[in-house]
């Protein structure tokens, strides 16, 4: 990778959801981007001077509908992406930032290592890169860091790997009402495992984590197998969004193994619940020597997702042209 810029790298925020508001945040106070624009097709955003929609004294400049009109003729911009989880549902957004020859770090788990589910749209994202001459990045906290990227650094002074555990468990009533409601809070569990079976509840990116992780510890996992339980309030539990009465969906364990010949190499768990006891990220790699690393409290998933993204940004700038992962960025700022 060559040497990032030395003055602040132009960026535009595609999104102003909730994440995308605080990515714009996160951008604002970096002395290593320059905010220059915001798009949202949303009517009731769209038009907007982007500081009223963050509710900040600045910036004035108003919110496009268009990735096209919000760049104009400013060269050497990133495109900060923030729309949704699913490749298939941001695919034409990602391709028209590449078609203007633009840069993207997005929050799209599956585009995290889309090689794993969609390798037709992974190769269409390769080409689509090469041709403009820029680079894209899936990135974020999980996927993006605690249980690929933070596993795969650790592994770097491990003899050969046996196997490895990583878990982050997370109480949901420090996060937004939204992710309360997407891991299943309040729900009975009927409601759960229909959400489930439609693919409307649960965590997505942590089989591209999985694979990742297996990459950056040169484990050959040939499959992995995934499974999601509703995890119950045993107590009337108060202090998130809502009340979550007992005997309820208080949230969710999620899993996923990655297997080599039938062997479980790599064993990822992620809790995420209103009350979750002793949130925490921990991973522990069996090798030699055996090492085991924790973070009390986890790491803060949706301000440490935005900053992902903003600092990936000037080196996006630097990076070969093509379908990176998250293994492929330098390690330090």
């Amino acid at each position: 990778m060559a040497r990032a810029p030395d003055g602040p790298v132009p960026v535009v925020v595609m999104g102003l959801g909730f994440i995308g508001q605080e990515i714009a945040r996160a951008a604002l106070s970096s002395p290593e981007v320059e905010l220059m624009g915001a798009v949202d097709p949303q009517p009731s955003l769209v038009g907007r001077p982007l500081g009223d929609v963050l509710g900040l004294a600045g910036p004035r400049f108003k919110v496009a509908d268009s990735l096209e009109r919000a760049v104009g003729r400013r060269k050497g911009v990133v495109v900060l992406h923030a729309t949704s989880s699913r490749l298939s549902q941001v695919m034409d957004q990602l391709l028209d930032a590449l078609k203007l020859g633009l840069p993207v770090a997005s929050t799209c788990e599956e585009l995290a290592f889309p090689h794993l589910k969609y390798p037709e749209l992974a190769e269409k994202l390769e080409r689509a890169a090469q041709k403009a001459g820029v680079a894209i990045v899936g990135t974020g906290v999980n996927p993006g860091f605690v249980l690929d990227r933070l596993v795969a650094a650790a592994g770097q002074v491990c003899g050969p790997v046996r196997k490895v555990l990583a878990s982050r468990v997370v109480d949901a009533r420090t996060r937004r009402e939204a992710l309360q409601r997407k891991v299943g809070a309040g729900l009975t569990e009927e409601e759960f495992f229909d959400l489930v079976d439609r693919e409307e509840l649960g965590h997505v990116g942590l089989v591209e984590s999985a694979a990742l992780a297996a990459l950056g510890l040169g484990l050959d996992c040939d499959d992995f197998e995934e499974e999601v339980a509703p995890v119950f309030a045993e107590e009337e539990i108060t202090g998130g969004a809502f009340v979550v009465k007992k005997g309820r969906v208080a949230g969710m364990f999620q899993s996923v193994v990655g297997l080599e010949e039938g062997q479980e190499r790599v064993r990822l768990e992620l809790t995420i619940a209103v009350g979750a006891d002793n949130p925490r990220d921990r991973i522990e790699i069996d090798a030699d020597p055996r090492l085991v690393l924790e973070i009390p409290g986890g790491v803060a998933g949706d301000r440490a997702t935005a900053n992902a993204l903003v600092n990936a940004a000037p080196r996006l700038t630097a990076a070969e042209a093509g379908l990176m992962t998250v293994l492929e960025l330098p390690s330090g700022r």
